[in-house]
Parts: C-alpha cells; sequence; structure tokens
C-alpha cells in the first residue's frame, strides 16, 4: 500500500502531518471503521527514535484506541483528530519523546501491565482545507501515547490519550516534507 507520509520540523523534531481526511463528520465517528483499519499494523513494531525503544502493536491494540473509555469522551474536532491519526499511528510513534514510567495501579491490568506502563508525548497535524485552496491551515495536536511494560523488553502499544489542539497556522507558513512510502500490510 501506498502512502505518502507529511512531516514538519519542529524544535528539532519531526511532527506526522495528516494530508488527507479518512474518517470524516465530527459527530458520529465510525470507530468500528477506525478499528478496522488499525488492524492493518496489528504485529508491527516501531522504533522510538530518540530512545530507540522498539514499540509492537498488539492485537489488543485497536479495540482499545477505538473504544476505551477516553475514546468514547470524545467529540467534536479531537474525536476527528484520534480516529484520523490512525492513518499515522506509526509515524506518530516513531517520533515520540519524553518518556516516563509510572506503576500499574488498576486490577484490570495486573497481567498485561505487570512491569508498568510508559507514556510518551507526541504530536501530529491535520491540514484543514478553508473555503479555497489558500486558506489551508494545520491544527496541530499533541497527546501521550500509553504503552504497556510486560517484561524486560516487552513493549505494547495500548492508546492515545489527553489529546489537546495545540494551535493553528496557515499552512502556506509552515515547511514541510513528503516521503513517499511503500508498506507492507
Amino acid at each position: 500500500m501506498r502512502r505518502e507520509v507529511f512531516t514538519k520540523k519542529e524544535e528539532h523534531r519531526d511532527i506526522p502531518i495528516i494530508k488527507h481526511i479518512l474518517f470524516s463528520g465530527k459527530q458520529n465517528i465510525p470507530w468500528k471503521d477506525v478499528e478496522q483499519y488499525l488492524k492493518r499494523y496489528i504485529g508491527n513494531s516501531v522504533i522510538v527514535k530518540e530512545y530507540q525503544d522498539s514499540i509492537e502493536i498488539g492485537s489488543d491494540f485497536p479495540d482499545e484506541y477505538s473504544a476505551s473509555n477516553y475514546t468514547k469522551s470524545l467529540r467534536g474536532a479531537t474525536a476527528k483528530a484520534k480516529a484520523n491519526a490512525a492513518q499515522i499511528i506509526e509515524e506518530i510513534i516513531s517520533t515520540a519523546t519524553n518518556k516516563r514510567w509510572s506503576e500499574n495501579k488498576k486490577e484490570k491490568h495486573k497481567q498485561d501491565a505487570r512491569k508498568g506502563w510508559y507514556r510518551y508525548d507526541a504530536s501530529f497535524g491535520i491540514v484543514v482545507q478553508g473555503s479555497n485552496e489558500g486558506n489551508a491551515r494545520l491544527n496541530q495536536y499533541h497527546h501521550a501515547t500509553l504503552v504497556i511494560r510486560n517484561g524486560p523488553t516487552g513493549l505494547f502499544l495500548y492508546d492515545m490519550i489527553n489529546i489537546k489542539k495545540k494551535r493553528v497556522s496557515r499552512l502556506s507558513q509552515i515547511d514541510y516534507t513528503v516521503e513517499n512510502r511503500f508498506l507492507s500490510h
């Protein structure tokens, strides 16, 4: 499958950009479709560039991402942003920063997160078209990526939470690059 991945440089790091909206609408996000879309990544491992951590995308991830309590609480543009971030989930993981560990506190995760959790900070952008081509802007989002640690080296992607709109920039003011990728999904 061929994908174009756009990135923007900010503060010496890349921020993945979504140029094409796959899941539109702000009211009724088709979360089952998002879950199906994410299943293509199961079994893939992604390296977090800053730490060289290898994070596996396990079979639990698509359901948690699309049906977690956090996801169910989302409305409007934030829900649309999370749904569309599924398109560039690997790029988001690879550019994550600010890794920090916390102990597991929930009985529900005593087996799968027995070695605790990692949180990484990450960002992504979504290109939003105005009424004419010249009015394009970039909505940038910042969030925490949750990763389960269940063994000495076992890191598994769990969810993306605390999504906040960071700022809006006119697209003409942003330098960004395009990578053509051929991915085996």
